[in-house]
């Protein structure tokens, strides 16, 4: 190593070193729908990365950002050979080191994570080459050296059950469990467990046979949930896949993962919106959830407790039910450490919310945001889901506060904010706004196919506005509409004169799985061009499923599923917001 070698010190998650091209980048990644896991190419399009290969890189992120399901993805990226050689982060980020940790218990498989401090990490960029660790044969041939130690963590109190279980006492499944939840809480910096009153698991989507694997394992080792676990949307419609045409190289494994966790002791609720669910956690439970959009809202929507789990880690809380006592279980883990202050427009439709959601998320990153500017707003508890979706998407954060809206601020919205360190203050205009507009707009088309809604699961309230939309209506010979949500939702009683009415205008409900899964043949080969009111879907669709996507709020897409095509440009309650830009 020559001495004009930058030197920087990391903190090591996990053990080894490494030596390879620089990967860099300045902006979060969910791995989920952004890096596709059988070839380690970067598919989501959104990113500056977009395009190019982890593989045989070091990877250097800030954080991840979006789906729980990341953690998966790293497993079958470490499994089929096209992980990164290593993972350098700004911080720590759990759900990546998360899937690190499960291919090195139970599969013998890893690369270093290590940790930076964001101005190390900062000025990392531009470096060709990187050595890590104990390397030091090849770091004359690096441009620059991370000199790793082992991570500081707090001592962990563990109670005498949780010791029974470590010790093996309560079988190999809680076991390896509890190996895994006291590594994780050392990352988190917890000092004790605690119980979990429920857990939501994500870790069902199939991913490739790492995932299917790692359940089948927990079967093996006759693994049982220790308290109330409802699962997300699962890959498949379990009981319509065959006749919908998906091959069963993929169905057959994806509807055994379900399976699987059915096999688990989990219900089969296959909902990617659990808070729809009678079961429902209330203000201030402790549970233990995943997905994205289902953690974002228990936590700011309803009020109740959990950290943004990783997938395979919802179910290792659920088997044992004890998760570490740090994030959003803590008052202080709740804080806002950001103000956003937003210039609402006097009018607007109800793609507001999601559009909004995605904007907040991208300012917030990591950080937990305070929304100020909808005081006024009333937005719905729909309204909220599909902010929540959108804002999940675009940030790593577990929660958001909106000033006099959500309920730990609204009586007093300052009370949220973190008291002990500066906290900035950011605006979003009806001008920023609109160039998110855009961005969630690339197609070049406006002709669409497919109308896809229900990304989160639609609720029955959206069911009823939709119905009423399309009263009277006739729908385009050539675009499909398609819907979905849950059992529990579809068979209720208090909706089947509008899910009558709807399946008679030509609406296909599809269950137990979601948008973010779906490929073709449900996705017809013809589609080109994909219509959504969801913020989420709109981020993920053209890496997923590569076709191009319009957005736009719910009556938009009735307009496209009737004329075959989108409106022409923004709403013009964001129009106004484009005049005001071009007379600037």
């Amino acid at each position: 190593m020559t001495h004009s070698t930058p030197i920087f010190d990391a903190q090591a998650w996990t053990e080894g070193s490494a030596h390879g091209p620089l990967l860099w980048s300045d902006t979060g990644l969910s791995f989920w729908g952004g890096i596709d896991p059988a070839t380690g190419l970067v598919i989501d399009q959104h990113h500056p990365l977009h395009g190019r290969s982890v593989r045989e890189h070091i990877l250097a992120l800030p954080s991840g950002r979006g789906s729980c399901t990341g953690s998966s993805v790293m497993l079958e990226l470490l499994l089929s050979g096209n992980a990164p050689r290593a993972l350098v982060l700004a911080g720590v980020d759990d759900i990546l080191l998360l899937g690190v940790l499960v291919a090195q218990r139970l599969f013998g498989r890893s690369i270093p994570v290590v940790s930076l401090s964001p101005e190390d990490f900062a000025a990392l960029q531009g470096a060709g080459t990187v050595c890590m660790a104990d390397a030091a044969e090849v770091a004359a041939q690096a441009d620059a050296f991370l000199r790793s130690r082992p991570a500081d963590v707090r001592p962990l109190a563990l109670g005498p059950q949780d010791r029974a279980m470590l010790a093996g006492e309560q079988g190999r499944a809680r076991q390896a469990a509890m190996e895994i939840i006291v590594r994780m809480a050392g990352v988190a910096g917890a000092s004790r467990l605690i119980d979990i009153g429920q857990a939501h698991i994500d870790g069902c989507i199939y991913t490739g046979d790492a995932c299917l694997r790692f359940a089948r394992q927990l079967v093996d080792w006759q693994g049982r949930v220790a308290v109330p676990t409802t699962l997300n949307a699962i890959s498949v419609d379990r009981c319509g896949w065959r006749a919908q045409g998906v091959p069963p190289a993929f169905g057959e494994p994806a509807e055994a993962l379900a399976q699987a966790y059915v096999d688990l002791g989990a219900a089969p609720t296959y909902t990617c919106a659990p808070y729809l669910l009678a079961g429902a956690p209330r203000a201030g439970e402790q549970i233990a959830w995943a997905e994205s959009n289902a953690v974002v809202y228990a936590n700011s929507v309803i009020g109740a407790r959990t950290a943004k789990y990783p997938d395979f880690l919802d179910i290792l809380m659920a088997l044992t039910g004890r998760a570490p006592e740090a994030s959003c279980h803590l008052d202080a883990g709740r804080r806002a450490t950001m103000r956003i202050v937003v210039e609402a427009p006097p009018a607007h439709d109800d793609s507001f919310y999601p559009l909004l959601g995605y904007q907040v998320g991208l300012l917030a990153g990591r950080e937990i945001a305070l929304v100020e500017g909808l005081e006024t707003g009333g937005p719905t508890a729909d309204d909220l889901r599909a902010f929540g979706a959108a804002f999940a998407t675009s940030s790593a954060a577990p929660m958001f506060h909106i000033a006099g809206v959500t309920p730990e601020a609204r009586a007093d919205a300052r009370s949220v904010i973190a008291p002990d360190r500066a906290v900035p203050t950011l605006h979003i205009t009806r001008a920023a706004l609109l160039d998110g507009w855009w961005s969630l707009n690339p197609a070049t088309v406006s002709a669409v196919e497919l109308v896809a809604l229900g990304n989160p699961h639609f609720s029955k309230a959206e069911i009823d506005a939709l119905a009423e939309l399309c009263r009277g209506r006739t729908a385009h010979a050539g675009t499909e509409i398609v819907v979905t949500t849950s059992r529990y939702v579809l068979e209720s009683a208090d909706i089947a004169e509008p899910v009558v009415a709807l399946k008679a205008f030509g609406v296909r409900f599809v269950v137990d799985t979601c948008w973010c899964m779906l490929q073709e043949p449900v996705i017809a080969p013809h589609v080109r061009t994909v219509m959504t009111n969801s913020g989420k879907y709109a981020h993920y669709a053209p890496g997923l499923t590569g076709r191009q996507t319009r957005f736009g709020s719910l009556a938009d897409c009735v307009q496209a599923a009737c004329a075959g095509h989108a409106p022409d440009g923004p709403p013009g309650w964001l129009g106004a917001a484009q005049l005001e830009e071009s007379n600037a």
